[in-house]
C-alpha cells in the first residue's frame, strides 16, 4: 500500500470512528479493506483510495469504517463486571432510585449485543425485586451490521459457548439449526441503535449505568478525553461507568474517579461501594 494511501485511510478512520492506526498496522488495513474494494468492483486499494479522494460516497465511507471496526464481544465477558453489577451496582442504585423506580443502562459500542443481553439475563433473574420498575437497556454501535445482528439476537454455537453458562443457554435461548436465538422476552428488554461515540450523545438521554468497555484502547488521548467528557454529560453524579480492565480515566479526565476497591468501576463522585463485597 502506498504511504499516501495509508495516511489518507488512517486520517479518514480517525475522523469517523476515533480509531488510531500507526503505519506498522498497514497489513491490517490491507487485509480488511480488500474485501471492501472487491464488493465495490474495484481492482485494489489504490483504486479504492482514488475513489475516496474524488467521490464522497457515504455508503462507501461507511463500508470502510465498518470494515476496520473491531467487533469483539462475548456473553458475560470477563465476568467480574457482571458480578459487580448484580451484587453492588444494582442494589445500590435501586436504593438510590427507590422514589422514581427507574434505571437506564447504556451498552456503548455494543457490537452484536452480548453485553446488553448478559445484563438483561441478570435483570430477569432479579425480576421479583424489580417489580414495578422501569428498566431500559440501550445498546449502540457505529456498525449498522452489528446493530442489526444485536436486534435479531441470533448467535452461532461458538458464540453461545463463550462465557454463557449452560443454564442460561437452556433458559433463554431457542436452537434453530446450528444457530441459537435469545428469547423474545429478553430481546424486548434491550433496544439497539446505530450511534457514533464521537458524535452528539445528548439525544440518547441520561443513563444511570454506562458500559464502555474495551473501547478507549483504540483511541488517542485527546479522543479518549473527548468521549469521557461527553459520557459524563449523560450521567448523574452517582451514575456508574464501566471501563475495560486495561483502561483508566487517570491522566485523561477529572470528570470520573475510580470507585474505591472496585477495579474497572468509575463515578463522578456520588457513588460509594463502602461496605460492599463482590464475590
Amino acid at each position: 500500500m502506498r504511504v499516501e494511501d495509508f495516511d489518507m485511510f488512517s486520517t479518514l478512520l480517525k475522523q469517523r470512528s476515533g480509531l488510531v492506526l500507526t503505519r506498522d498496522k498497514a497489513y491490517l488495513l490491507e487485509s480488511r479493506l480488500m474485501p471492501v474494494a472487491r464488493k465495490w468492483n474495484m481492482k485494489g486499494l489504490e483504486e479504492l483510495a482514488t475513489t475516496v479522494r474524488t467521490r464522497k460516497d457515504e455508503a462507501l465511507l461507511r463500508d470502510i469504517t465498518e470494515a476496520m471496526t473491531t467487533n469483539e464481544s462475548s456473553f458475560f465477558r470477563d465476568q467480574k463486571p457482571f458480578d459487580q453489577f448484580r451484587q453492588l451496582v444494582l442494589p445500590k442504585l435501586m436504593e438510590a432510585r427507590a422514589a422514581k423506580r427507574s434505571l437506564r443502562i447504556w451498552s456503548a459500542a455494543c457490537s452484536s449485543g452480548q453485553e446488553a443481553y448478559s445484563l438483561s439475563m441478570i435483570l430477569n433473574d432479579e425480576a421479583a425485586k424489580l417489580a414495578g420498575w422501569r428498566i431500559e437497556i440501550i445498546g449502540t454501535d457505529i456498525s449498522a451490521e452489528m446493530v442489526e445482528r444485536a436486534k435479531a439476537g441470533i448467535y452461532t454455537q461458538f458464540e453461545v459457548q463463550r462465557g454463557l453458562p449452560i443454564t442460561m443457554l437452556v433458559k433463554h435461548f431457542k436452537q434453530n439449526g446450528d444457530k441459537w436465538q435469545i428469547s423474545q422476552q429478553l430481546r424486548q428488554m434491550a433496544s439497539f441503535r446505530e450511534w457514533n461515540l464521537l458524535g452528539d450523545l445528548s439525544p440518547l438521554g441520561q443513563f444511570d449505568i454506562v458500559f464502555c468497555r474495551n473501547v478507549l484502547i483504540y483511541f488517542d488521548q485527546p479522543t479518549k478525553a473527548k468521549v469521557l467528557e461527553s459520557i459524563s454529560r449523560q450521567m448523574p453524579q452517582d451514575g456508574v461507568l464501566y471501563l475495560g480492565g486495561a483502561e483508566t480515566v487517570l491522566g485523561i479526565t477529572d470528570k470520573f474517579k475510580p470507585v474505591e476497591g472496585q477495579r474497572g468501576l468509575y463515578s463522578m463522585g456520588g457513588f460509594s461501594a463502602a461496605g460492599a463485597k463482590v464475590a
